[in-house]
């Protein structure tokens, strides 16, 4: 275990060598990991659980499109592939890793299942945090733990494959049986982590829902669009739009960044560069600092998962979000970062 310091705070965080694969196996020797929804996380964190040498199956609902994308990924129906409910049966650890509306559909049926010893796992704290909306309550003589990749499920299933680890968060929100804390780091890691973080259900979802809709998706895509709108309105073509926008952003500075941090990108650019980037980042600072309150006023009193499960629960949202993901697709702006990611040299052969 390792101590970070930063300032007067000093934090633990759990390394891949606290739990290595002996001592994973043996901490899960018993236990059957029935991961219920094979969405990005679902499927990423089952395969490298599986690869790893656990005992997992996956529960779907028979005929849908996870259903076929897992024997695909070689889970065998009546073996290691269930209807939702007769994996949760089979389950010692359940990863309730349905969508967060999937999770209060289907909650009155995997309630009774969640017997005496059993550890109920999340991904994120929305159903156990927002109980009053989602429904999701916990009986008290189970296990109920998290682990939260900070990242896509694709990231997470990549880097495992590189033999890399990504940063999780990990908390225990009921430890019934005494071993809720191991089972929790064992799986974390299990699942693709090279370290782990402390936190708790509150805290990972209030952070997690407001850099969702904040730096990691929603504002960086505003600032990215009202960037590109100004400069095409100033009779730049579409191609120089998107260079200055995204593409040197993702391709050759956000890089830098993830290296050394800010200041070591600052410094490998231009002392004009430097000089425009110190003088106005204060200024979007302010001007967007507001509008992140206002942002983590509607996470903190449960707005946001309002909005979120009355979105999510309605029968045509699989085809509004289609669409609206289309419509991005089918912006100018992203045409030609299609075409600028064309002109890629790993694209050319």
């Amino acid at each position: 275990m390792k101590e970070i310091r930063i300032g007067n705070t000093v934090e633990q965080c759990v390394e891949r060598s606290d739990y290595p694969p002996e001592r994973i196996k043996q901490i899960l020797a018993n236990e059957t990991i029935a991961v219920l929804g094979y969405g990005v996380q679902g499927k990423g964190q089952s395969l490298n659980m599986r690869d790893n040498g656990l005992s997992v199956i996956i529960g779907l609902r028979e005929g849908s499109k996870g259903w076929q994308q897992a024997q695909e990924d070689g889970w065998v129906p009546g073996k290691t592939l269930f209807p939702l409910e007769e994996a949760a049966k089979r389950g010692t650890v359940i990863q309730y890793l349905l969508s967060d509306a999937g999770q209060k559909d289907f909650w009155p049926k995997l309630k009774p299942l969640l017997t005496k010893g059993k550890a109920l796992y999340f991904s994120h704290g929305f159903s156990i945090v927002f109980s009053d909306q989602t429904g999701v309550i916990p009986p008290n003589d189970i296990d109920v733990i998290l682990c939260a990749p900070k990242g896509s499920g694709t990231t997470v299933r990549r880097h495992f494959l590189e033999g890399k680890g990504i940063n999780s968060s990990w908390a225990v929100q009921q430890d019934a049986t005494g071993r809720a804390k191991d089972r929790c780091l064992a799986l974390g890691i299990a699942i693709g982590s090279g370290y782990l973080f402390e936190t708790t259900f509150r805290k990972e979802v209030i952070s997690d829902l407001t850099g969702e809709r904040g730096v990691l998706m929603g504002a960086i895509y505003g600032l990215w669009l009202a960037q590109y709108e100004v400069l095409r309105a100033h009779g730049h073509s579409p191609q120089e739009a998107f260079n200055e926008t995204v593409e040197e952003a993702t391709q050759s500075l956000y890089p830098l960044i993830a290296e050394k941090g800010m200041d070591w990108m600052y410094a490998n650019c231009s002392t004009t560069a430097q000089r425009g980037a110190l003088d106005w980042f204060k200024k979007f600072r302010d001007a967007s600092k507001p509008v992140f309150e206002d942002l983590y006023k509607s996470v903190e009193t449960g707005e946001e998962t309002r909005r979120t499960l009355e979105a999510n629960s309605r029968p045509d949202y699989r085809q509004q979000l289609e669409k609206e993901l289309k419509e991005i697709a089918d912006s100018e702006m992203w045409v030609a970062g299609k075409a600028v990611r064309n002109l890629r040299p790993e694209q050319q052969g």
